[in-house]
């Protein structure tokens, strides 16, 4: 039971939380850990797709939790990286109401007696699918872009997970662009921090890798040569409680920016 359950989620879609999920899998799993990556967005299966395991798909976990197969049926072994890496994927075809807290804790449970992580792909939002998918988790890594509509959901889904009792809860910044942060049009990793009272483990830049990389069901952690790839391999050694730089944070916006911005969202002072 002492696996590490962590879940990765976001409260705006499309911010990368799978592509972030599979990739820190990989990177975990590089490092002789034991992984299993559970794909817990129930009815919007996509992190099959992007390990390119989507062709060994025979179970998924609410086969196990309704008893139809066992979990070691439902495991699809990556055999790119020998015993390290395994999915769990999920139902297509169900609704995210298939799973209850109580189920996803014990299949959870279940997990932790063959692996060192378990990372849970888990939906976006706070409604109902979020709760149901988090329950089994310890921990929490939020994915957020340098956006404020994505911030502002990154604020409200911090708050959820505070109420369920993850700790930590870690912010991962995805897509950062340093020259639209130079030119004004993007925030920064200060001002991103200045309004989310959470920790930072990793910046992740913006990279057209990470898009070829998904096509072909090969994250980019597997050969780490594009930047998006180091810095996901920069935040699996985070997690693993290794010292590593963070990527550079010198450009700030002012205090009136931020202040403004603040009230403009609705954050407090």
């Amino acid at each position: 039971m002492s696996a590490r359950a962590i879940v990765v989620t976001a409260g705006k879609g499309g911010v990368g939380k799978t592509t972030t999920t599979a990739n820190l899998a990989v990177a975990l799993a590089q490092r002789g850990n034991k992984v299993v990556a559970v794909d817990a967005d129930i009815g919007l299966r996509n992190l099959d797709l992007v390990m390119g395991l989507e062709s060994r798909v025979v179970y998924n976990f609410i086969d196990v939790i309704e008893k139809r197969c066992k979990l070691g049926q439902a495991l699809v072994h990556d055999k790119r990286m020998r015993d390290h890496l395994y999915l769990m994927p999920t139902a297509q075809t169900r609704t995210k109401d298939a799973v209850t807290p109580e189920q996803m804790r014990e299949l959870c449970d279940q997990m932790r007696e063959q692996f060192d992580f378990i990372l849970l792909d888990c939906p976006a939002g706070i409604e109902g699918g979020f709760k149901n998918a988090a329950a089994g988790a310890d921990e929490a890594l939020v994915v957020t872009t340098p956006e404020i509509p994505a911030v502002r959901d990154a604020d409200r889904i911090i708050g959820m997970l505070d109420s369920m009792g993850k700790s930590p809860t870690q912010l991962i910044i995805n897509r950062y662009r340093p020259a639209m942060v130079q030119g004004g049009e993007m925030l920064s990793p200060d001002d991103i921090l200045d309004l989310l009272a959470v920790k930072l483990i990793g910046i992740v830049p913006e990279d057209d890798s990470v898009i070829k990389a998904s096509n072909r069901g090969e994250p980019l952690t597997f050969k780490r040569d594009s930047p998006a790839g180091e810095a996901y391999s920069n935040i699996a050694a985070r997690i693993l409680g290794e010292d590593v730089p963070m990527l550079s944070m010198d450009v700030r916006s002012g205090r009136g920016f931020i202040d403004a911005l603040k009230a403009f969202l609705g954050f407090g002072a």
